[in-house]
């Protein structure tokens, strides 16, 4: 007798030794959230694997040895009318009184006006680190609120890094938790619909949020190895609860459908071990490989979210196939109880063949070329806006004025432009060449006191170290970070101004960090780094798939169906995020642009989950071919047997990443749109219409295996046939 597969070994232990299955689980979910909370999450810093001209900053300011304390800067203006100097001069004393005294605080600044006398100015810096000031910015915080209570008639209020960082993670947080409390519900109420029954529809939701607890932990350990990222929790949250939820529709709606054919409980969990366990495996597979595109990219931020993902995947994955079972066994009927009676007797209609399904498919199945041809301009039509995608990095601008320190930052870049974006410049001379150094530097500030493409209420700030060797400038823009003036400013920097004052200087070394540099720098990364991740991902999508049908055909019609799901989801965000029509039903400012990372991440993401899904409607296509069948009916079979399963996965993952378009942050809308718009398109016009039709064009050339991929006595252009699952042994 053939050896069972081995998702059949692990489901047979599992119903064998229910409770040992469930403890270990339970005790490795409860293990990795411990240790994850305990030695805490290390997140990625600017420092972290910087590259070319960055990598070129870094080492000057790091030989430099100096370090620039976090600063803090209070901001005196008017509630109505015209500023009264007197009443601004005194509250000013009272912050500089007031913030002198605090333990966590350096220096303290004079009282600056504006050059229009709008508002009055006092920086604060923060002693002690840089990175951690957001953790120790609270007492200053508190201390402008004072002072402010005093002065009702000013509008006394705190804007810097510290406490930006801090308003923003206290906004992002909320915005964690309002996904997490929404997503978990509504997979809850769509799994009811689904099933029919309390305990069906809680079992895939309960595993889907182990597995995401599970990967958050494992991630908080791995941020020691690889540095985490503020959208690392949201991505495994994303992907956790989509890919959990639909594993465990699978299987249990596989193990449903057999027991209604009068298979045994324990039968039908074999039997959904044999079929969608194995499904389940190789999407699992193929999902992780698709996310680890995204290390081709060598970016802290990409490699983070490529570990976060990936071990929520095998998360979800490995509950699956090992508790699943378990709890399927343990449960045995009372899984479809108790039953909510209308909702009961949809599900069973939706079990087995569906009518909808196949007359969905007529037409691709009865003139499949002229169907192939329309469906594929109607996708083509969709993705050509994604020819005029602009990249672009979010920013100051893109994030709600419903914060109200950002109603604090645009009132001071008002009155002082050189507080808002900076172009950080760092120059280096040879040791021999300090007193040229130190001319071609002076030349440059007047350069930039001339220039109005550069803030000139304060003069640039100059601090020289390494004994006149290094100088760092630091030169304010009156135009917000993401603009194209910003842009124009940075390239006159780096084209124009330092080679013709420090590029004079034999041996001298210069380079412009800044978040318009960096925003910049990054988008430069993203276009050249993304054909090397669709190669990576195409290749390796295409091996697990052969893999997987041992049919090169197969192999790839998959990966075409899904660049086109993808091309047509890029088209989408174009048409909405890049215009204004949609800013009121969405709640977002367009930048005119696309988030720089999105595209990668959309990619890896988009090709992971696609084959979830896909992978199963194929093995059940397979299973129909295997039986003897012609291939339309095949995929007749296949597709209107798998369509209410398939159908709920996709209700789910859409459901999921739509409730992300809600949140504050642009580029989270944007993912949230363009992960749904993907999906739906994938699960509908698709797999309806596309892969059918496709599937009918190829007829039998879709199975063909190159002979060294045969198995045994088995023909060239022949689907392999199911294994008969082995029987179960009665579980006392």
């Amino acid at each position: 007798m053939e050896k069972p597969m081995l998702t059949v070994r692990i489901a047979r232990w599992s119903a064998e030794h229910p409770w040992r299955a469930i403890g270990a689980w339970v005790l490795f979910m409860m293990l990795s959230l411990t240790l994850g909370n305990v030695l805490g999450t290390k997140t990625a810093d600017f420092d972290d694997n910087p590259k070319g001209e960055m990598a070129t900053y870094q080492s000057i300011v790091d030989e430099s040895g100096f370090s620039r304390p976090a600063t803090e800067n209070v901001l005196i203006t008017a509630r109505d009318g015209d500023l009264d100097a007197g009443r601004a001069t005194a509250a000013a004393g009272d912050v500089r009184t007031a913030m002198s005294g605090l333990s966590g605080v350096g220096a303290v600044s004079e009282p600056v006006p504006s050059p229009k006398g709008t508002a009055v100015l006092v920086n604060v810096e923060l002693a002690g680190d840089r990175e951690t000031a957001e953790e120790r910015v609270r007492p200053l915080l508190d201390t402008t609120a004072s002072v402010q209570q005093r002065y009702p008639d000013l509008r006394i209020e705190q804007v810097g890094g510290a406490s930006l960082n801090s308003a923003l993670s206290e906004t992002m947080g909320q915005d964690f938790q309002k996904a997490e409390l929404i997503s978990v519900p509504v997979a809850l109420v769509i799994m009811l619909v689904v099933f029919g029954a309390l305990i069906a529809a809680g079992v895939p939701v309960l595993l889907a949020v182990s597995a995401v607890g599970t990967a958050l932990g494992l991630s908080a350990l791995a941020s020691h190895l690889v540095p985490a990222t503020d959208n690392t929790s949201s991505m495994i949250l994303l992907i956790g609860m989509a890919v959990g939820v639909d594993y465990s529709l699978f299987y249990i709606r596989r193990e449903r459908e057999e027991r209604a054919k009068g298979a045994g409980h324990l039968d039908a969990v074999e039997i959904a071990a044999a079929t969608s366990g194995h499904a389940i495996v190789v999407s699992g597979i193929a999902v992780a490989v698709a996310m680890a595109g995204m290390f081709v990219l060598n970016d802290v931020v990409f490699s983070s979210i490529a570990i976060g993902t990936i071990l929520v995947v095998l998360a979800a994955m490995i509950g699956s196939i090992t508790v699943l079972p378990a709890l399927l066994a343990k449960l045995g009927r009372w899984i479809d109880k108790p039953r909510i009676p209308l909702l009961w007797r949809l599900s069973a209609r939706t079990d087995g063949e569906s009518k909808f399904w196949r007359t969905v498919l007529r037409p691709s199945l009865r003139r499949p070329g002229i169907t192939l041809a329309v469906s594929a301009v109607a996708i083509g039509a969709l993705a050509v806006p994604a020819f005029n995608m602009n990249l672009n990095a979010p920013s100051e601008v893109d994030l709600p004025r419903s914060i109200p320190i950002m109603q604090g930052y645009d009132r001071m870049i008002e009155a002082f432009p050189s507080t808002g974006a900076t172009h950080a410049i760092a120059v280096r001379v040879p040791a021999g060449s300090t007193a040229a150094g130190r001319a071609a530097v002076d030349d440059l500030l007047a350069r930039l006191a001339a220039d109005d493409d550069f803030a000139h209420d304060r003069a640039p700030r100059v601090d020289e170290a390494a004994g006149g060797r290094i100088f760092l400038v630091s030169a304010g823009i009156p135009d917000s970070a993401a603009s194209p003036e910003a842009d124009q400013s940075l390239a006159k920097l780096r084209t124009e101004l330092l080679p013709r004052t420090v590029g004079t200087v034999a041996g001298a070394e210069w380079a412009v960090s800044g978040e318009t540099a960096g925003s910049n720098d990054f988008i430069d990364q993203m276009n050249a780094g993304l054909p090397w991740v669709i190669g990576f991902v195409l290749l390796l999508t295409f091996l697990v798939m052969l893999w997987a049908f041992r049919a090169p055909v197969i192999a790839l019609s998959a990966i075409l169906l899904n660049l086109l799901s993808a091309a047509a989801a890029y088209g989408v965000l174009v048409l909405v995020f890049q215009n204004s029509w949609a800013e009121g039903l969405l709640g977002f400012t367009s930048n005119g642009g696309i988030t720089a990372w999105l595209p990668v991440i959309l990619f890896v993401t988009l090709f992971g989950l696609s084959m979830d899904y896909h992978v199963f409607v194929l093995s059940r296509i397979r299973e129909a071919a295997a039986g003897g069948v012609d291939i339309r009916t095949a995929v007749a079979n296949g597709i209107t047997r798998s369509a209410g399963v398939v159908t709920s996965a996709a209700v789910v993952m859409v459901a999921v990443f739509s409730i992300f378009a809600t949140l504050s942050a642009i580029d989270m809308k944007q993912m949230g749109v363009g992960l749904a718009t993907a999906i739906l398109i994938d699960a509908t016009l698709i797999r309806a219409i596309i892969l059918p039709a496709l599937m009918a064009v190829l007829g039998r050339a879709n199975w063909w295996t190159p002979r060294f991929l045969r198995r045994r006595g088995e023909a060239g252009s022949e689907p392999g046939r199911a294994t008969e699952p082995r029987q179960l042994e009665p579980v006392g």
